[in-house]
């Protein structure tokens, strides 16, 4: 069902399907961080956790794939696009 989040260097927190619902889940663990009914609520957890770590968010759809990012405005600044 869902893929197991390998991380290379720690700095990423995911919102991935659960069988309790949702998980707020650090790149790298095998282990959920905190586990919530709604998707909302785990992706608000997680973003909470994300900023205050300076790490990059990945939000998942049911199916594991990844729906969006999110590095909180910590984008390089010479980026061309």
């Amino acid at each position: 069902m869902t893929k197991n989040i390998k991380s290379s260097n720690n700095s990423t927190r995911h919102v991935v399907p659960h069988a309790d619902g949702w998980a707020n889940k650090k790149g790298g663990s095998d282990r959920a961080s905190s586990v919530h009914s709604t998707k909302k609520e785990a992706e608000a957890a997680a973003r909470a956790q994300s900023k205050r770590e300076g790490s990059e968010l990945f939000v998942h759809g049911k199916n594991g794939q990844i729906q969006r990012k999110d590095s909180h405005g910590n984008d390089p600044r010479n980026i061309k696009g």
